[in-house]
This record gives structure tokens, sequence and C-alpha cells, in this order.
């Protein structure tokens, strides 16, 4: 295998994907864990610069779950933001991981990632570790819904909300520079003090949250199990686009390495689990698996 020590930050793209192409031949079927940075080519931005520092402070699951403000607010936010956030596109770093995939290069991905971008590329062994933006559960009957069917009752009870904040309600342009990875926007609290929440159909409570796992949450035990057990027969474990800041993702890194399983990690900037790579490459992310997947897909 050809060795890169550290993180290879600035090495040739070329050198890179030879590297990787190196380590991937040698181990079939390797697990996959996706973080943001996967998905920022498409238009979505992720939580942390180069740095690992915070670009933004997100909704916390206490905040959410205690607070019919913060639940009006992180609601008005996501559905400024959610035409921009549901327009985005699978990118090539995407499709390449489908390909790869087809061709048994890749086994399962795990994403930690809420945006779908995976599945809508083509990948079909995809295990959602953060769930998805795309359902929407009631916390008071449990309830589960469509996020299409919320966003439609969301817009015939705020009518005139997009255009008073200056967002578009066919493509979201004017608020797209702050989406966030949740796919919430950035609003003054006075935009939204006004802003009607969605409630149940069935129970018409005001506690409708995404199917997701907020800050501060936790991963449901099934699913932790899931990626446990197969993170332990995994022949290597991929890291694309994560700085592994939270423990969620990072355990299975640190299980993996405690084993003996080669790890390889490719994100921009700081990582929390540099300690553990086989192989680290600081290199773009979509080129180089563009680059990997031309030679093994």
């Amino acid at each position: 295998m050809s060795e890169l020590p550290g993180a290879a930050t600035g090495v040739d793209l070329e050198v890179a994907v030879e590297a990787f192409t190196d380590l991937l031949a040698q181990h079939a079927k390797a697990l996959v864990l996706t973080g943001a940075g996967i998905s920022t080519d498409s238009g979505i931005p992720d939580y942390r610069g180069p740095d690992g520092v915070s670009r933004a402070t997100p909704m916390t699951h206490a905040e959410f779950v205690g607070s019919r403000q913060a639940r009006q607010r992180y609601w008005a936010r996501s559905y400024a933001g959610w035409a921009r956030f549901g327009a985005a596109a699978p990118n090539v770093g995407h499709a390449a991981v489908a390909r790869l995939q087809r061709a048994a290069v890749l086994g399962t991905v795990i994403t930690q990632n809420v945006d779908g971008l995976h599945q809508r590329a083509g990948s079909m062994d995809v295990v959602e570790l953060h769930g998805s933006l795309a359902q929407v559960v009631c916390l008071t009957c449990g309830t589960t819904l469509p996020r299409s069917d919320v966003q439609e009752a969301m817009s015939g009870d705020n009518p005139g909300f997009l255009r008073s904040v200056g967002a578009s309600a066919a493509d979201g342009t004017q608020v797209s520079s702050q989406i966030r990875p949740d796919g919430d926007a950035v609003l003054s609290a006075g935009a939204v003090a006004d802003f009607r929440t969605p409630r149940c159909p069935q129970c018409a409570a005001d506690t409708l949250k995404p199917d997701v796992v907020f800050f501060g949450g936790s991963v449901p035990a099934g699913r932790v199990e899931l990626c446990t057990a197969l993170t332990d027969v995994a022949s290597a474990v991929i890291v694309l686009g994560s700085s592994l800041a939270v423990a969620s993702g990072l355990r299975f890194v640190r299980r993996a390495h405690g084993h003996g399983i080669p790890v390889a990690i490719v994100t921009r900037g700081w990582c929390r689990g540099d300690g553990f790579a086989t192989l680290r490459l600081d290199v773009p992310l979509s080129p180089l698996l563009e680059g990997v997947a031309a030679r093994l897909g």
C-alpha cells in the first residue's frame, strides 16, 4: 500500500488517488462513513471550518424539546430554507461512491448526513446514522409523516412568509448563502415571531420534529448496534468528508482501530480521528472519488 504519513495536506491529487486506490484494491467492500464534507459540492455547507471550529450553533435536542419558542424558530428557519435544501442534487462524489458500491469495492455506507443524497445518487445499502429530514415524527403521539406534507401545511398556515423574509418559494435563492447543513436558513428573531408552528395532523400537538438526531440527542440503540456489527466485520473503514467531531461517528473509527482494521480518512482540515488513520488525505473529495471510481468502478 502507498504510504502517505500524517495528514497529507496539499499532496498531488494523482498521488492521493493512487494511494487510495491501492488501499481499496486490497480491502474489498470496505465500510464507508460519510459526513457533511461529501455534500458541500452539492451546495449544502458543513458545520465546521478547516480548523474544526463550528461555523454555526445548531439546534440542540434539549432546546427543541423544552421550548415552544425554539420549535417555532426551528420550523420557521427550516421552512424558509427547505426549497433550496430540497433542490440540492447529488454530486460526483456521491455518484462515485454509488459506482464503487456496484463494483463491490465499497460496502455499506453509514452516513452522518440527513440529506438523502447518497440514495438519490444510486447507493442502495445506506444507514442514515442521524436519520432523515425527509420524515417528520410527532413527539407526543408517535405519528410519522413525510416532510413534504409538513411543508405544505406550513405554507397554508403562513401565507406570505417567504416573501416577507426575502426567500424564494421556487428555489430559495435569496437565502441560499445562509442555508445550514440541516436545511434551515438564518433568520432574525423578529422574522419568526408570528410564524405558525406546524401541528400533528393526528393529535394536534405542536411537537412535530424532523426525524433526525439533533445535537445532544442519542442515536437509536438499534442503529448503533447495526453500525457496530458492520464495523466489526469490515475489511477497512473509509471516512469521507467528516471531522469526526461528534462521538456518534468517531466511536466506529476508534473501534475499528482497536480491532486492527485499517482506517482511511479523506477530509479537509482538522479531524478528530487522525490518530486512528492508516491513510490520511487532506485533498478535495469529489475529484479524488471520481478518479478512484474511474480506476476501480
